[in-house]
């Protein structure tokens, strides 16, 4: 551990104890340790998929076999997926009192198993599907994807994972959420997203605007790293993370002795 390393986290760790009150948002990156990978850059599911083919709302509709196939796949990813250390110690810092609430960018319901609450799903998640015709909801288990498109149990209707496509906005209620937390939040510890995609990539600048401190940890700098963060925490989410939590733990009057 380098000397600034350990200088910047020592300012984060005062910061959360010091405020008590901090969001946190994460992408990607925190799921990479859970074997989820991301998206986007080299060994992406996008090298593989062409998102605006089969995770386009429109292309969905017109031929909903096709984006089923990719979809299968990552179902297949998420349903075995486990949580990875990053996902535990933002769960022990919601029970220390200093997290007030998580809002993830990513649809694989991993802050939910690692035992987190108060979670927004800012773009919707996969452990379930909604029927496009009587919008029935279904936990993924459930649905047989030997037939592909699965259907509707309820009308035969089409079945689609209640995640957000391209071509689809933000659910309303986990938009208001997000940006009432960015609000009133004092920190905002910012977890493996690269900050490139809106509207989440606003929600930093917005708490910030509001007074809040701005912690990032991420592999390299991201967009925000120049431009909105505070503090820079670099290194993998799952490495990065329990340090944090220890570090707090050693400078928390209250710890056991």
């Amino acid at each position: 551990m380098s000397y600034h390393f350990k200088t910047e986290l020592g300012k984060a760790a005062d910061g959360l104890l010091k405020f008590k009150k901090t969001a946190v948002l994460t992408g990607a990156g925190i799921s990479v340790a859970s074997g989820i990978r991301p998206f986007r850059g080299k060994g992406g599911l996008w090298e593989k998929y062409d998102p605006e083919v089969v995770v386009n709302i429109n292309n969905f509709r017109r031929d909903p076999a096709a984006s089923w196939v990719m979809l299968r796949e990552i179902a297949g990813v998420i349903m075995t997926a486990k949580p990875n250390p990053a996902h535990y110690a933002i769960t022990e810092l919601q029970e220390l009192g200093l997290v007030q609430g998580v809002i993830t960018q990513n649809v694989d319901g991993l802050h939910q198993k690692a035992g987190s609450r108060e979670v927004i799903e800012f773009h919707g998640s996969t452990s379930r599907v909604v029927c496009l015709d009587c919008r029935a909801v279904y936990p993924l288990e459930e649905i047989n994807m030997e037939v592909l498109p699965p259907p509707c149990f309820d009308c035969g209707g089409l079945l689609k994972p209640d995640a957000v496509f391209f071509g689809e906005a933000i659910p309303p209620a986990a938009l208001m959420r997000a940006r009432v937390e960015s609000q009133q939040c004092k920190a905002m510890l910012v977890i493996g997203t690269s900050g490139m995609v809106e509207p989440a990539a606003s929600l930093p600048g917005l708490a910030k605007s509001h007074g809040a401190l701005i912690i990032e940890v991420n592999p390299e700098p991201s967009w925000l790293t120049a431009t909105t963060v505070d503090i820079f925490l670099q290194g993998k989410a799952e490495e990065v993370m329990p340090r944090l939590v220890a570090e707090i733990r050693d400078r928390s009057p209250e710890r056991p002795q």
